[in-house]
């Protein structure tokens, strides 16, 4: 062997070990994960953007990072934006340039920088993002240097207060990478895979590569893809060659479509992936390569069954919530993510909808592994002035915001509509491009043809406010008349008609409208079961619940930091009534009792009655108090016993306005336990039991992520508990956790679920509430032991040990 030739194996190697993301052999394609090793300031620094300025001084972190959210709550900021101040913060980091990198493309791709970012590289501007929730990339040949290190140097800022009703987040909380590649490529998100034609027996896979750099080429170049199977073997192959004297800069290229025999299909229950390996050739010379996983799978909409997976009925069972990640902030962490996918699909839900701008490529990623069905957004409103999150006009920017959007998306198969927009057909400067004066209806046909241009394998929609025709809102005296129970009319030429809440309005719409596919873009939490059991499931696609999880912004008052008309705590904790979805999406028997802490509140949100219920579930009640109880159930009937005395059999309800909820008035409570029994035909199907605990003496640990990798990236949940003298969780018990931590994880957070609480969540202690605490642990690069201690003042201490898992990813690159 040549000694120059080890010299480029041994550093093939190094780069491998040192964690490239994806490196093919063969291929001159690199891609480099740059997460690591950044230095942070807090403000707008003069100068920050020079390539000799000097950034000691400054914190050391690594990606994904969410700087607003280590601001310090103000009761004086908009509730909107979760009482966090806005603030402009700068990110720089340093890196040597590889000299193989020399005469090929310096590519450095973002995932998102909120709210809005700007790039510089060794002191020149070298990018910039309008709109933070969707990626970009920037070439940055001319701006490397390769004898000398390079500085990466990025602007972050929140914007302005008004330029959003939520909570975004500030920062790099997205991925970033670097891209080395030939002049002649793949282009970014150049690979296009879809499945026409599905069944059981066989499945035709089309193909499509776009090719970039051949502007009058005469290379004859070819595109060779290889498709495998979940398991990783090659089921099918085809070959196309590149057109040459091309007149267009890129060129996509539509390969022979393949056939797979016997295809195992995706779906919710069996989440089946196949890989599509796409390689772009000069000869016998690989030029580039990448890879794409997708889903065998069909997706059918019509009137009269709503949506079919793979042919058969499948009925949304969904939650509408923006992009935080409770305590982490908008940091898009996968393990947070993951998390969050596993939580609900344990209560039965199938669907998430991305509100209202596109989520994390990983969040997409992982809902293909999940079978979670997505109805993926791009916009809030469609306007200039009113809640536009962008830095530069909606009208100068939708299409190329929509374009990256939708070749970044479509090849998951978790996806199966696009929304354009939320809350439409009430203000007609929040409808789009001025002077159309239609409620959005040339906006929406304008972007749904450009969308179908990249994208004509599913169907588009937008999210309507609960508005009739011509703009009729619910306090406008005629918006009850019968004669106004008509449907806006974007929501009447929409693909699929969707609907935020006024369920009750459907069959009146469908009277005046009968070719409406309805889906229930969202539905309020506080009226529990009604939503699902109102709309006509048999026909309709689905709903989603808004704010089912808890999430940080569009408070109604201080303390509350955010909204709090949830199934789900910021911790992924469940309330009661989230046993009441569990017992209606899922066929498992359930009961589960709920008891009344407080009528909670309600109030007007967008023209919607909100609110909800404060409802726990323990039996630590004042002697002699009386109290409301609520059973949740798919039985038949639940009889409720107190110290084993019946109060009674009660009958599930049949109205649709109160299925599977049973409520118990005048409830003495007595120290000892409570118990509902759900039976079926007469027999025991179901119970649950709450006992009134002992007082706290300890804390005990529970821990969730087994195959904790060291990859500097994963995460570990570790859940506290203060419990009694029998080990019973004690969820009134009080005092400030105290958590101790050594070896190759560093303690990313604290929680505890209160969502009016003032603390910060960086801090090494917090507060339990409700008996419970969190600690989150960030894994380092060096797999090896983690010792986790929490203490307690007068609560016994609880010790975890783990030891994290060598990853091939557990470096940085650069």
């Amino acid at each position: 062997m040549k000694k120059t030739t080890f010299l480029r194996l041994s550093a093939v190697l190094m780069l491998i070990l040192s964690g490239v993301v994806a490196i093919a052999a063969g291929s001159s394609r690199e891609t480099h994960l740059l997460n690591f090793g950044w230095k942070f300031r807090m403000g707008d620094v003069e100068n920050a953007d020079r390539r000799d300025f000097n950034d000691e001084s400054w914190r050391s972190l690594d990606l994904p990072h969410d700087f607003q959210f280590e601001m310090p709550w103000d009761s004086l900021e908009s509730r909107g934006r979760g009482f966090k101040p806005m603030g402009t913060a700068w990110y720089r980091k340093t890196f040597q340039a590889d000299s193989t990198w020399k005469g090929r493309r310096i590519l450095l791709d973002f995932g998102g920088i909120l709210l809005h970012g700007d790039v510089y590289v060794n002191g020149i501007p070298a990018g910039a993002t309008d709109y933070g929730y969707v990626g970009f990339e920037s070439d940055i040949t001319p701006l490397i240097d390769f004898d000398r290190p390079n500085i990466i140097a990025v602007r972050a800022s929140t914007g302005e207060k008004s330029g959003s009703r939520w909570y975004t987040g500030g920062g790099i909380f997205r991925d970033v990478n670097i891209i080395v590649k030939d002049s002649v490529s793949i282009a970014r998100h150049g690979l296009f895979i879809s499945t026409p034609e599905v069944s059981k027996e066989k499945a035709v896979v089309n193909l499509q590569v776009e090719i970039e750099g051949i502007k009058m080429s005469d290379r004859p170049l070819k595109v060779d893809v290889t498709i495998r199977n979940p398991e990783g073997d090659i089921v099918a192959r085809t070959a196309m060659d590149v057109p040459r004297h091309s007149r267009r800069d890129r060129e996509e290229v539509a390969l022979p479509a393949v056939s797979v025999s016997d295809p195992e299909l995706w779906s919710c229950a069996n989440p089946n992936l196949y890989t599509a390996e796409a390689t772009l050739s000069d000869g016998n010379r690989v030029i580039d390569n990448i890879s794409g996983r997708f889903g065998i799978r069909k997706i059918e909409f019509s009137k009269e069954e709503g949506f079919k997976l793979n042919g058969e009925k499948v009925f949304l069972k969904g939650i509408a919530i923006h992009h935080d990640l409770g305590v982490l902030g908008a940091a898009a962490y996968e393990t947070a993510i993951r998390r969050m996918m596993d939580r609900i699909k344990e209560f039965g839900f199938n669907h998430i909808r991305t509100s209202h701008n596109p989520y994390s490529e990983s969040f997409l990623r992982i809902a293909d592994e999940k079978g979670i069905l997505v109805v993926d957004e791009l916009y809030d409103k469609w306007s200039n002035t009113v809640a536009w999150a962008g830095r530069r006009p909606w009208t100068d920017m939708w299409h190329e915001n929509l374009t990256e959007w939708v070749k970044r998306d479509r090849n998951h198969p978790s996806v199966i509509l696009w929304s354009l927009g939320n809350e439409l057909q009430f203000q007609e400067e929040r409808c789009g491009i001025p002077g159309t004066n239609d409620w959005g209806v040339t906006t929406y046909k304008l972007m749904s043809t450009l969308l179908k241009r990249h994208d004509p394998t599913r169907l588009t929609t937008v999210a309507m406010y609960p508005a009739r025709a011509g703009g009729i809102v619910k306090h406008d005296p005629d918006f009850r008349k019968e004669e106004n129970k008509i449907a806006p009319e974007l929501a009447q030429i929409t693909d699929i008609a969707s609907f935020n809440y006024c369920w009750d309005d459907y069959q009146a719409y469908l009277r005046h409208n009968p070719d409406m596919i309805i889906y229930q873009s969202e539905a309020v939490t506080n009226e529990l079961t009604a939503p699902y059991f109102g709309m006509d499931r048999d026909r309709m696609v689905g709903l989603a619940y808004w704010g089912a999880i808890e999430y940080w912004g569009e408070s109604n008052a201080w303390p509350k930091k955010g909204w709090m008309y949830s199934f789900f705590n910021h911790s992924l904790e469940p309330f009661p009534q989230a046993y009441l979805m569990k017992a209606t999406f899922s066929d498992e028997p359930l009961v589960r009792i709920g008891i009344v802490d407080s009528e909670g509140e309600a109030e007007l949100w967008n023209d919607i009655i909100v609110g909800q219920k404060m409802i726990s579930s323990h039996w630590n009640r004042k002697e002699g108090s009386i109290n409301t109880v609520y059973t949740y159930t798919n039985a038949d009937e639940v009889e409720l016993f107190v110290n084993g005395k019946s109060c009674g059999i009660k009958k599930n309800p049949d109205l649709p306005t109160g299925r599977n909820v049973i409520r118990w008035d005048s409830i003495a409570y007595h120290p000892g336990s409570i118990t509902a029994v759900a039976r079926k035909d007469g027999k025991e199907i179901a119970h649950h039991k709450i006992e009134t605990t002992g007082k706290p003496v300890k804390l005990i640990a529970e821990t969730e992520n087994p195959a904790w990798e060291a990859n500097g990236r994963d995460l570990q949940y570790v859940r506290i508990y203060a419990v009694d003298s029998k080990g019973r969780k004690v969820p009134t018990a009080s005092g400030n956790v105290r958590f101790d931590l050594s070896g190759e994880a560093t303690l990313l957070a604290t929680d505890n679920g209160c969502h009016t609480s003032d603390e910060l969540f960086r801090n090494d202690h917090i507060d339990l509430y409700k008996g419970f605490a969190m600690g989150i642990l960030r894994s380092t690069r060096e797999h090896g032991d983690v010792v986790l201690k929490a203490s307690c003042s007068g609560l016994k201490p609880v010790t975890v040990r783990f030891r994290t898992k060598a990853s091939a990813g557990t470096s940085g690159t650069r």
